[in-house]
């Protein structure tokens, strides 16, 4: 592996950014426990400002459910924003960041055999070629915001205002794949050129935008991006309590939608594993 330092393109994302969330700042870690933990503990503490925390490395990286997500500097991408946001309903919000997330790895969807593809897995994985797990998506939201936190928003988007932390973690180079329920996936093998300072500057400027039209619209608008890269579409599926289906896509609030023997039925607990038939239980 490369071991020269890596070089982060941070005043390229600040220039980027700073004109949408006034005050942002980006912090370069070189190694942490968790860049969400990191911003929850400082949201705890009253520090709700608008900041993107990249992590070279992580020792206590958490995936969703409580999974573990670590890695070595360089072979992956590690990263956290944090900022307030006040939607009129929060449903769908790790949708619409996987779908940004996708849409800036790869613009466009190759054709069929033409290439690989980064599709999406709900509710917030990335895979690639179906089934390999490429990255994932963690969305964790403070209760309570500050009024210094809210500065710049109105006094009733204030009252509903949330801190939230969007952490995502991208595989960039290959890895081994012991002790995982799948075989892992890498950006490179959609963009050799891809490493992870040139993933990352691709992927903020655009989810800020994403994140602020959220707010004001909420995942209906992004639906049909989300249904072109649904991985789970028209595939049976087994649910973390046992029962069995078949997902029909998401409707427009973001929840999964799944033909069971007892009718169709809208899956929306963030706390339900999706798992497509073939495939050994996550863990």
């Amino acid at each position: 592996m490369n071991t020269a330092p890596l070089r982060w393109p941070a005043e390229a994302v600040w220039e980027a950014v700073a004109p949408l969330l006034p005050g942002f700042t980006v912090e370069v870690l070189p190694q942490v426990d968790s860049s969400n933990t990191e911003l929850m503990r400082r949201a705890r503490a009253g520090r709700a400002e608008p900041v993107l925390l990249v992590a070279e490395a992580q020792t206590a990286g958490r995936g969703r459910l409580g999974r573990a997500w670590q890695g070595e500097p360089g072979a992956s991408l590690m990263m956290s924003l944090g900022l307030t946001l006040a939607p009129g309903d929060w449903s769908g919000l790790s949708l619409a960041v996987g779908v940004s997330v996708a849409e800036s790895l790869q613009p466009a969807l190759p054709t069929p055999g033409q290439g690989t593809r980064i599709g999406l897995k709900w509710p917030n994985d990335l895979w690639l070629g179906g089934d390999r797990k490429l990255g994932g998506i963690l969305v964790e939201t403070a209760s309570h915001v500050t009024p210094q936190a809210a500065t710049g928003t109105s006094s009733a988007a204030s009252a509903a205002s949330r801190y939230v932390v969007i952490g995502i973690g991208i595989n960039v180079l290959p890895r081994a794949g012991e002790g995982l329920s799948m075989p892992p996936a890498a950006l490179q093998e959609v963009d050799a050129a891809l490493d992870a300072p040139a993933a990352l500057l691709r992927i903020v400027p655009p989810l800020v935008g994403m994140l602020q039209a959220f707010e004001g619209y909420g995942f209906a608008p992004v639906q049909p991006r989300f249904a072109q890269r649904d991985l789970l579409a028209g595939r049976a599926v087994t649910l973390s309590d046992g029962r069995t289906g078949t997902a029909h896509g998401v409707d427009d609030s973001g929840a999964l939608l799944v033909l069971t023997p007892q009718g169709m039925e809208a899956v929306t607990s963030s706390e339900i594993s999706v798992r497509p038939q073939g495939l050994p239980p996550a863990h």
